[in-house]
């Protein structure tokens, strides 16, 4: 009964606490953000003030159907997280985060604006940056655990993290790439100076921008619960790991500039055959003389 119950039970808390703690980490990013900037900031709610203005705005729509992929790209984005905090299937995490982006770039498309067609080319290229490391992700979680199921690599003996460095470090490369921080922000950025002209969110407004933020704040609670995989076992040293880990992603964000979307792919796509490749090259070779 229990084996029932806990994966519902993960999968609820998820849907439930996710946007909350992924729009608080906003704020605290907004705040830290701003000292590093010398200047005050908004309050740390201000994310959520933002989401209910724009869900209380007038509709305007430069076509329909952006209702239709922005409100698929919150529901598989969410669902993603809910399949992670059920302990299933890693894989299946990883097909349904690329067929989220999917919708988020036909939102973009669906516009006839010139600014939200560079955008959603450009997502597209990100998620054809990112996809080979979430594939990898999976592939070496199966190579050291003998499951794909997020609960057998959650109870596994030896943290994944001792056999995939490389992976973990490849995922911290996506992971600025997918919280949308410079210098991979290529086809959208968080910062509000840049809201009038946003990429691929820039022709969204109102319901359909509210509901394309909070589905950034599921994304960015998931990815982060994929670093803690690395740590089974040992959840206090996840949790400082994710920490330092946000803390870095926004002092990189504060440091670098935004280089182009052919630097972005070069670098994703290097990072991932070095780290990401010969990690699991060496898992593959000498794997029978670790696991």
């Amino acid at each position: 009964m229990m084996e029932i119950i806990m994966p519902i039970i993960g999968a609820v808390v998820f849907l439930i606490l996710a946007p909350f703690l992924g729009g608080l980490l906003a704020g605290v990013d907004r705040i830290l953000t701003a000292r590093m900037q010398s200047r005050v900031g908004p309050p740390i709610l201000q994310p959520f003030y933002d989401i209910g203005k724009l869900w209380h705005k007038e509709k305007a729509f430069s076509n329909p159907v952006e209702i239709i992929f922005t409100t698929a790209f919150l529901v598989l984005t969410a669902f993603s997280g809910a399949i992670l905090f059920a302990g299933n299937n890693i894989l299946l995490v990883v097909f349904c985060l690329a067929l989220a982006d999917t919708f988020l770039i036909l939102a973009a498309y669906a516009a006839n604006a010139p600014y939200s067609h560079v955008g959603a080319v450009r997502e597209l290229i990100s998620t054809m940056a990112a996809e080979p490391v979430l594939m990898l992700l999976a592939a070496g979680f199966f190579m050291v655990t003998g499951s794909f199921m997020v609960k057998d690599i959650l109870t596994t003996s030896v943290p994944a993290i001792i056999y995939l460095p490389g992976i973990f470090l490849a995922l911290f490369a996506v992971l600025t790439l997918k919280l949308r921080k410079s210098p991979f922000d290529i086809s959208t950025s968080h910062h509000a100076h840049q809201e009038l002209v946003k990429g691929v969110t820039a022709s969204l407004s109102g319901k359909s921008l509210a509901k394309v933020e909070i589905a950034h704040w599921y994304e960015t609670i998931l990815f982060l619960a994929m670093m803690f995989l690395f740590f089974s076992g040992q959840p206090v040293i996840a949790a400082v790991v994710i920490i330092i880990a946000y803390l870095l992603e926004i002092v990189i964000d504060n440091v670098f500039p935004r280089i182009t979307w052919k630097m972005t792919v070069k670098t994703i796509w290097t990072i991932t055959i070095i780290l990401g490749v010969i990690n699991i090259c060496i898992i593959a070779i000498f794997g029978g003389m670790f696991l």
